[in-house]
């Protein structure tokens, strides 16, 4: 039997004064920066399920769904 997929929303920005991309989710505490997007996605893949069970979201699976936002 598989267990649960889960989908976690992340938010990923880019702050031009630093020059990184940030990626973010409250639910699971989950802050990353990167200086590259593709960086910041290898980086998600890992962080995104080891965060998940820290905080007692239990599942098979992640799917990261990500929502690229830009401020000025």
């Amino acid at each position: 039997m598989r267990g649960a997929i889960m989908s976690i929303p992340i938010i990923i920005m880019y702050d031009a004064e630093a020059d990184v991309f940030i990626a973010e989710n409250d639910e699971i505490g989950l802050t990353l920066e990167s200086g590259s997007f593709d960086k910041l996605l290898e980086r998600l893949r890992s962080a995104v399920p080891e965060m998940a069970q820290a905080n007692g979201i239990h599942c098979t699976g992640v799917d990261i769904t990500t929502s690229l936002q830009h401020q000025r």
